[in-house]
């Protein structure tokens, strides 16, 4: 996945590119946050497909979170956020399922 990142290997999908101009993301911190980031959860066996969620921190040092492929010639970046409570008790552990 860092490697897709660092070459540009990305394809943002209508989602996560509707969520990235809601919370006001840009692609460099997507980019950074893969990059950098750290391995949160891992689903292989999703049924869309092998995905997994990263959690790194953008250039102004706000964490955020990638899911995106893990299969693929190319990372595609199915969703982006930023973790927030109650889902999120940190941006590593989530919170109580509702």
């Amino acid at each position: 996945m860092v490697d897709l990142a660092k070459s540009e290997s990305v394809l943002v999908t209508l989602h996560a590119h509707q969520e990235m101009v809601e919370e006001d993301i840009e692609l460099d911190d997507v980019l950074i946050a893969l990059t950098q980031g750290k391995l949160v959860e891992n689903y292989p066996d999703h049924e869309r497909g092998p995905c997994c969620l990263i959690c790194g921190k953008t250039k102004t040092g706000e964490y955020l979170h990638v899911v995106c492929t893990t299969s693929l010639d190319v990372a595609v970046i199915i969703t982006v956020y930023i973790p927030k409570k109650p889902k999120w008790i940190t941006p590593y552990q989530r919170g109580n399922k509702i």
